[in-house]
């Protein structure tokens, strides 16, 4: 429920209800389930520009994630390992690299990499969104030529994954494409993210 309020821009009632999550769980869940209820913590704040608590979550989920050990959580969390983790932090830093990209671009773009280094391709979904968000990492960082291969890059992932939500942050990767337009190499990038979006 946290989550869908995330995505709703309702950061305030997310946080509420990540609290009582982790009021109610306090004394039953493991290191897994306490990192990812911390990295959503940490994407309320980030939601509200309040940087200082995003990082100590974000920390603090770290930490509980050192004491996870295969086998001895429930199934449905075993997917939150230090590439979740990492691709989850990236994502937020590039919420707040929109705002402000000399001091968070670089830093989402380090945890992106961190997080497809961890897990490639097969990976579907994730793989597909780490790749657009670095993307838009290298566009706001003015990394024009590093930020066209990212995107192709991201279009083949794309390609791959039938997921909305691949196809919703592409969509939001295009208007990066849009103000630089003059460039060949810009205009054959933005094509391609026009022509799989239209499919």
């Amino acid at each position: 429920m946290a989550r869908q309020m995330l995505y709703r821009d309702q950061p305030r009632d997310a946080l509420e209800l990540i609290r009582l999550a982790q009021d109610g769980a306090r004394h039953v869940a493991g290191p897994r389930v306490r990192a990812m209820l911390h990295t959503r913590e940490a994407w309320a704040y980030a939601a509200m520009g309040r940087t200082a608590a995003f990082r100590r979550t974000t920390d603090q989920a770290a930490e509980a994630l050192t004491d996870a050990k295969p086998g001895e959580e429930p199934h449905w969390i075993a997917y939150f390992d230090e590439a979740e983790l990492a691709g989850t932090t990236g994502g937020r830093l590039l919420d707040l690299a929109r705002h402000n990209p000399k001091q968070h671009a670089e830093a989402a773009a380090t945890e992106i990499r961190h997080a497809l280094a961890k897990r490639g391709p097969e990976a579907g979904r994730s793989h597909a969104l780490d790749r657009i968000g670095l993307a838009q990492c290298r566009f706001l960082l003015g990394d024009v030529r590093g930020a066209v291969e990212e995107t192709h890059r991201a279009v083949d992932a794309a390609r791959a994954t039938r997921s909305s939500r691949v196809h919703a942050q592409l969509g939001d990767l295009y208007p990066y494409t849009v103000g630089n337009s003059a460039a060949r190499p810009v205009r054959e990038a933005r094509d391609r993210i026009r022509d799989l979006l239209s499919t």
